[in-house]
């Protein structure tokens, strides 16, 4: 049995807090490094945003992945109920949680942020975007494109690293990596969403950053139900029996 649902949402909470906070932040204090005004090369760049978000699921769907799932993203939770391994009637709950604790999150980050002289939220807050607001400059349709293919591939190793047969203990593993792996792939695109929780999370700090902020809800959730719908049909493996909810992970 599943803990109660008050827990596993302290637990989504937790994870969903921890991912922003430390992938969002990674971005906005670490990714670059200036003195005087100048690159001094100390920055982690772009590897290093893709570690740090990597790195947030990994460490939290191993503390309270067990508890709640570790979903911590709305479109992984509508992946998974539409894909019957977890309950249509938890959704709201785990979706409302996961969006709350991005934004106590990204207020947590301007608080931080503000502690230094001349900083300017609307100059970069890690928030996403598509065309002037993407930072190659990739249109919506390439953006959109983005989104839905890396989303829908995130789901699947999420369903797949949880199968039974899969090494026990390892999930968290692959799936931080594959978190990984999107980051290095996407950032120039669009900043890497996949995740409407993390968009929501910083976009009202960044100017224009909100205006935007739809296509990060749609992108992912449509990837996401992409994957849920299709997982058990391209590999064969149904096991719509089993809940993601905190007992198989």
């Amino acid at each position: 049995m599943p803990p109660p649902l008050p827990h596993r949402l302290g637990a989504e909470f937790m994870g969903t807090f921890w991912l922003v906070f430390g992938g969002c932040g990674s971005a906005i204090f670490a990714a670059q490094h200036l003195s005087d005004g100048k690159d001094t090369g100390l920055g982690i760049g772009f590897l290093g945003v893709a570690l740090a978000f990597g790195l947030t699921v990994l460490t939290m769907v191993y503390a309270v992945g067990h508890v709640s799932g570790g979903h911590f993203n709305p479109a992984v939770t509508l992946g998974l109920a539409a894909g019957r391994r977890f309950e249509w009637k938890d959704v709201p709950a785990y979706v409302g949680t996961q969006v709350i604790a991005g934004l106590v999150a990204g207020g947590v980050l301007y608080v931080i942020a503000n502690g230094k002289d001349g900083f300017d939220a609307s100059a970069g807050f890690a928030a996403n975007g598509y065309a002037d607001h993407s930072p190659g400059g990739y249109s919506l349709a390439a953006v959109l494109i983005a989104e839905v293919v890396l989303t829908a591939f995130f789901l699947y190793i999420i369903l797949g690293a949880t199968d039974e047969r899969a090494p026990v203990g390892f999930a968290p593993i692959a799936i931080g990596l594959g978190l990984t792996l999107i980051h290095l792939v996407s950032i120039p695109i669009s900043n890497t969403s996949v995740n409407p929780a993390r968009s929501t999370g910083v976009a009202f700090f960044q100017e224009g950053a909100a205006g935007q902020l739809w296509a990060f809800w749609l992108a992912p959730i449509v990837g996401a139900l992409i994957a849920g719908l299709t997982y058990a049909v391209i590999t064969g493996v149904n096991r719509q029996h089993l809940d993601v909810d905190g007992a198989d992970v």
